[in-house]
């Protein structure tokens, strides 16, 4: 039997949790049909996508040492020692990491659509005028996050194993990474730089509701400017060029928030003065 969907308008408290709670079964279910089509393509998964940074051939260290070259320095980049071989050691490892890694690629995938089930939620609240924009909404939403999901696997995963792998401390110390470090490692690279990229969307809703203004975001310019290079130094390798490769996209998402903030209030100031 169908579930009767309450009136937006005369929804009590307990309405409005109900369909909180369908919105997040709907969104778990788009999660869970990503992470069984990722469970099923295991070899590809794993071999291409998550073991892709750890070999040699990656693209990203080709692009980097042609970039050497081209300035005249001789990059390690182009011949990157990643001779390492991930470690399982605990007898359920291995289906872990496969049924984790598989959620984690069913999130990325089903994106849009957890997305849509939130504005879903959130747009009886919303007035007729930015009801119209939804569909806006879920495409810049998503292809930010999609943008930020390409940036950290291919700049910020291989730039992270590259540092961590090569890194010399003993010659009596053999570097065998467990598998779970490693997995966690591009995880969090990628996760990290796709919420990063949502930056403008945020300042965009802040910005409706009267918490964030383009005064204020150029007042605290030099603070967002520390605070991006911290979170740049926590998502990256130890090293200025990394950090610096990683801070200047999120500048410039920044820059263009203020610009996004700056058009929401004068579209806000127009429907205020022809109300």
């Amino acid at each position: 039997m169908a579930r009767k969907k309450a009136d937006p308008n005369n929804m009590s408290f307990l309405d409005h949790v109900e369909e909180l709670r369908w919105s997040l079964i709907r969104s778990i279910i788009g999660i869970l049909i990503g992470a069984i089509i990722a469970f099923i393509f295991t070899e590809f998964i794993f071999d291409t996508i998550i073991f892709g940074p750890k070999s040699k051939d990656f693209i990203t260290y080709g692009a980097l040492c042609d970039v050497g070259r081209f300035i005249g320095v001789e990059s390690e980049f182009c011949d990157p020692q990643l001779d390492f071989m991930p470690q399982s050691r605990k007898m359920s490892d291995l289906f872990s990491a496969h049924v984790w890694t598989s959620i984690t690629v069913g999130f990325v995938a089903a994106f849009p659509w957890i997305l849509w089930q939130f504005w879903r939620f959130i747009s009886p609240g919303l007035k007729a005028n930015e009801r119209k924009y939804s569909s806006g909404f879920i495409i810049v939403s998503s292809l930010l996050f999609f943008a930020g999901v390409v940036f950290g696997y291919f700049l910020i995963a291989p730039l992270s194993v590259h540092f961590l792998a090569t890194y010399d401390l003993s010659e009596g110390i053999k570097f065998e990474p467990d598998l779970q470090s490693y997995i966690a490692l591009v995880r969090a690279s990628v996760l990290a730089s796709g919420l990063m990229f949502e930056l403008p969307v945020i300042v965009y809703f802040l910005t409706k509701i009267g918490l964030c203004t383009p005064q204020a975001m150029r007042k605290y310019r030099k603070y967002a400017l520390v605070l991006i290079l911290i979170v740049a130094a926590l998502i990256t390798p130890p090293d200025i060029q990394s950090q610096v490769i990683v801070a200047i996209p999120v500048l410039i998402l920044y820059e263009l928030s203020i610009f996004i903030s700056m058009f929401v209030l004068r579209k806000k100031r127009k429907e205020q003065l022809a109300a």
